[in-house]
């Protein structure tokens, strides 16, 4: 995802392959008949209606998940017993295929599961997500430490490497089997006993950090009164009025603890100590000394995690984590970030200075401090590009921008989006809307397009994206059902939702991800999966394109006058560009280093909030500002695995992305240039999973990518070799 905004989508539970939590993780295709026992329960059901069946998102009930989730694993397991007992000997097809069929139901399940877990939380779903996790992981263990199970997989993968198999089986085999290996399947019965039980303890402790950091979330408003909204605009007031309104609290205005709420204000508000407050309130969520601290839970964690590793052989966790990552090893990852910390914090010191100089000129009397940041940031934008943010914002409407987004897949990669009438398929919330995906030229159906843009009560925060089913084609081709989820802060009614250049530069990138799913063309569910440090790639790439010039033309137009953005404002934003690369590198930096160096630490003893503390300050961290996610709440890396050790990826794939943008900048039709195009979606969108993510990038740029385009691309100085 997004350097400027990252936070990870919904978790999902694959069978074999998502052994591992993981927020772009892909759901299997959800359809299978069903015994009578399990038609009672709406969950467990077949999906049916239109477009190969639906999620019946209307008829969802807190009350039926749990015996669903319960159901769903006991199913599974039958299925993967009767696998793993076939008395036949081990083939692709008995063994491999047949996993890849197994385990439909308890995806359905699942689906909805999710949703209550990422869109539409209670306190009443909470108590399940505790008493369901430990069950979760125990079947989780059960499958990935299915002996039986594990020789036939082995058999079936040393037999291919004398004799291969077509390339997507042969693909297929060697994830299927290295995640087997990765998970604990070739260790000793009581080695694999230790291995599930950490499995168990750590599926609770993930889950408590998640439920404190959305208790804090949810716990902590910032109430104003009308006299305390000096800076803002109006329709920013509008919205925090309309928060406040929704909480019971008319008449007043409502910060919410949340980015989208917190940074427009911090970005504007001239009340100083109300800033603070604020900021003070976000960076402490998990940290507050109170029942939703998350210090310990980080602690015992990092040791869980560790001594899980080490009954594979691994020193530390980030060896285990990074064998089959592009990076391959924590030192390429560090030195990756070695190589743009020292550019990125000097850039910093550069940005504060100006920012001191406009406070001193203002004679405002103060020192910037990290709630400061933001607000003189914004003087030094006006005064030294003439760029004003809030004008900016006047032509980004949250519903001219999706139109730019369709335009862009429309020109890449064929598609059509056409909105589908309320009521036409279930949605799990009235401020869902759906598009139907299809391909431009044939009129044939990818898929359908779920759109849920808003804060509330219940909903994680950040931004995410998500599928409810994948492409595959081993069991006929089935249509994408897929997701992008957002925080903006509903506008009151009959205003436009404006937005930041940067929360714009967020939605296209979760679209990105969006069409990475519709774009897939491959034969098998596991080969839906990604890379981590390779699949913000494709995402951050199409950022790109919100500030192309047919995009800005045509969709970035006026809320009220509806002209387009004007030249002179179009060229400050460009002049622009690298503005305040320092804050936006630095913040996730910090974070991505901090992940990795308390994964690389002794465990034993460990304060968490002091080796955050005594590792920024050695690594020189600026005062001035803050790591973008704080460790008591980073949920990338302690709600789950998947970012774990991997919150770098992001600056790996910016890697990638930087060089990308450069080869559609040389061609002759620049960012819309067919022949480039072609070439991203048949070697970096369509492939997924189904070719190594290195061998995929050469195709496309007949090379590998450097580090000089990122720091190019950021307006930093290219380091000497």
């Amino acid at each position: 995802m997004n350097i400027k905004n990252k936070i990870t989508k919904k978790a999902t539970f694959g069978l074999i392959v998502a052994l591992t939590i993981s927020s772009c993780a892909e759901k299997n295709e959800n359809v299978e008949t069903e015994t009578k026992n399990e038609t009672s329960n709406v969950l467990l059901q077949e999906w049916t209606g239109p477009y190969g069946g639906v999620p019946a998102f209307d008829k969802m009930r807190i009350a039926d998940a749990q015996a669903a989730i319960e159901k769903g694993m006991e199913q599974s397991l039958a299925e993967i017993d009767a696998i793993a007992s076939n008395p036949a000997p081990p083939t692709f097809e008995n063994t491999i295929e047949a996993m890849e069929k197994s385990g439909k139901t308890l995806d359905r399940a699942f689906t909805y599961y999710g949703i209550w877990s990422s869109n539409m939380s209670s306190p009443e779903f909470r108590e399940i997500q505790q008493d369901l996790a430990p069950k979760i992981s125990e079947f989780r263990s059960k499958v990935s430490q299915n002996e039986q199970l594990f020789e036939r997989v082995k058999t079936v993968y040393e037999s291919s490497l004398k004799d291969s198999l077509p390339a997507d089986q042969q693909r297929v085999v060697q994830l299927v089997y290295e995640n087997f290996a990765m998970e604990g399947a070739a260790l000793d019965e009581e080695k694999k006993k230790r291995y599930a039980a950490i499995n168990k303890e750590l599926s609770k402790l993930y889950t408590e950090f998640s439920n404190n950091v959305l208790a804090d979330e949810e716990g902590y408003v910032t109430l104003l009164e009308k006299d305390q909204l000096g800076g803002l605009s109006d329709g920013l007031i509008k919205a925090y009025a309309k928060a406040a309104e929704d909480r019971g609290h008319t008449g007043k205005y409502a910060i919410t603890n949340t980015r989208s709420s917190m940074d427009p204000f911090l970005t504007y508000s001239t009340e100083r100590d109300l800033r603070e407050k604020v900021w003070k309130t976000y960076y402490s969520r998990g940290d507050n000394g109170d029942d939703h601290d998350n210090n310990e839970i980080i602690a015992k964690i990092l040791k869980l995690r560790k001594e899980r590793v080490g009954l594979l052989g691994y020193d530390n966790y980030a060896q285990w984590r990074l064998q089959n990552r592009m990076a391959k090893t924590p030192e390429n990852a560090m030195e990756l970030m070695n190589a743009v910390w020292p550019a990125a914090i000097a850039r910093v010191k550069e940005e504060v200075k100006d920012m001191q100089a406009v406070a001193n000129s203002s004679k405002d009397n103060i020192t910037i401090e990290p709630w400061d940041y933001r607000y003189y940031a914004e003087k030094v934008r006006k005064k030294k590009y003439d760029l004003d943010s809030d004008e900016v914002k006047q032509y980004l409407q949250l519903d001219k921008l999706t139109e730019a987004m369709f335009f862009v897949a429309g020109e890449l990669f064929n598609f059509n989006f056409a909105p589908l009438e309320k009521g036409k398929v279930p949605v799990f919330h009235e401020d869902v809307n759906v598009w139907e995906v299809t391909d431009k030229t044939s009129g044939k159906v990818i898929g359908l397009w779920y759109l849920d843009p808003y804060a509330r009560p219940g909903k994680r925060s950040g931004a995410w994206a998500t599928t409810y089913r994948s492409y595959t084609s081993f069991e006929g081709e089935k249509t994408v059902l897929a997701s992008n989820n957002s925080n903006f802060v509903k506008p009151a009614p009959g205003e436009p939702l404006l937005v930041s250049w940067d929360d714009a530069t967020t939605f296209f990138h979760e679209f990105g991800h969006a069409l990475h799913f519709f774009a897939s063309n491959v034969k098998y569910p596991t080969l839906n999966g990604g890379v981590r440090d390779y699949t913000e790639f494709q995402s951050q790439l199409l950022e790109r394109w919100l500030s192309t010039d047919k995009v800005i033309n045509t969709y970035l137009v006026h809320q009220e006058t509806g002209e387009p953005m004007p030249k002179e404002l179009v060229q400050k934003i460009k002049n622009a560009s690298t503005f305040n690369q320092g804050f936006g590198t630095t913040e996730y930096l910090a974070s991505a280093l901090i992940d990795m160096k308390l994964h690389l630490a002794d465990p034993e003893k460990i304060d968490v909030d002091a080796f955050e503390r005594e590792t920024l300050a050695a690594m020189k961290m600026p005062k001035e500002l803050v790591m973008r996610h704080r460790t008591p709440h980073f949920g990338h890396v302690f709600s789950g695995e998947g970012y774990a050790t991997a919150y770098y990826g992001y600056m790996w794939a910016d890697v990638l992305t930087a060089d990308a943008a450069e080869a559609f900048a040389e061609a002759p039709d620049g960012f819309y240039d067919k022949e480039v195009a072609a070439k991203l979606v048949n070697y970096l969108f369509a492939p997924r999973n189904a070719m190594d993510p290195a061998e995929a990038y050469r195709k496309f740029r007949g090379r590998d990518a450097n580090i000089e385009a990122l720091m190019r691309d950021r307006g930093f100085p290219i380091p000497k070799k």
